[in-house]
């Protein structure tokens, strides 16, 4: 109970007018982390005086923001073997209350409902217009052409919800949903495009990296083979790279969805969020920050 009576004088302390005391207030709170926002939230609920409303919001957010930086670092570190786990991170960089739980169960819902079609016979082809129609007609997945730069799209809870984003959320979400039943199709990370490979490991002999097709998940799954990424490169007058035919990381599909966030944010003029997203960019290639 000690914690919760000195919580509850620093917090009673957050209107005071010297700067100095303000301050070693707010460092103390963020030193608590994540157990006073429950304490800060209901002093915010109950007050009028705007300043100290916004103070409040600053350390809340501030306290947010070192978490995301944690369990970032902590994915990363750990070996960055969970890509739904990865973009949920960056969701809470956005949305931090957000209840995760219920976006797993939407995932296990539509991986059901594909999985009550597959059958042992079908060809990988005939896996993936499985997929694209579970994923595209029956729950309305879709890219988002009229809007592609808003950073919702990037947003993995907001996707789930509206059924609309970019090339990568709609990717991650396609390819999570097929891990999940064995089907092996993994990010590709063209430039200016963000798409998916089929991959047979086994068939490295008559189809380079292993991929027997690609699939782009921004336009209801589309079918395609090597030489359209080839014609591809060629329009957008770029050398062909290994790295643009080959599935990539999961490290390097979320540094893409922060980058996008970032250039989403630029447009937007949202200064702060840009270095903020800038800091959790410097994590994926910094760890030790």
């Amino acid at each position: 109970m000690e914690n919760v009576k000195e919580i509850n004088a620093l917090v009673k302390l957050l209107d005071d007018p010297d700067q100095e005391v303000f301050q070693h207030v707010e460092e103390k709170l963020l030193e608590y982390g994540n157990e006073v926002v429950d304490f800060l939230e209901n002093t915010w609920e109950h007050s009028l005086d705007a300043l100290l409303q916004q103070r409040i919001e600053n350390i809340v957010h501030k306290i947010q923001f070192n978490s995301v930086k944690e369990d970032l670092n902590l994915w990363y570190q750990s070996g960055a073997f969970d890509l739904l786990q990865g973009a949920l991170v960056i969701n809470r960089y956005q949305y931090p209350d957000l209840n995760e739980e219920k976006i797993i169960l939407q995932m296990e819902e539509i991986k059901r409902e594909i999985w009550l079609g597959l059958q042992y016979e079908m060809s990988s082809i005939e896996k993936i217009k499985l997929i694209n129609h579970i994923f595209y007609n029956v729950y309305g997945f879709g890219g988002n052409t009229k809007n592609h730069l808003d950073p919702q799209n990037s947003f993995i809870s907001q996707v789930m919800e509206s059924k609309k984003g970019n090339q990568i959320s709609l990717a991650i979400i396609y390819s999570t949903l097929a891990q999940k039943l064995d089907i092996p199709v993994y990010g590709v990370n063209l430039p200016q495009h963000f798409i998916l490979g089929y991959i047979d490991e086994s068939k490295r002999e008559e189809h380079e990296f292993g991929v027997l097709f690609y699939i782009n998940a921004f336009n209801k799954g589309a079918i395609f083979g090597k030489h359209d990424v080839d014609q591809f490169l060629r329009q957008l007058n770029l050398d062909s790279q290994p790295g643009f035919y080959a599935p990539c990381s999961n490290v390097e599909i979320i540094r893409r969805v922060i980058r996008n966030l970032i250039s989403a944010y630029e447009n937007a003029g949202a200064k702060e969020k840009v270095d903020e997203l800038k800091k959790l960019q410097e994590i994926l290639v910094n760890p030790d920050l």
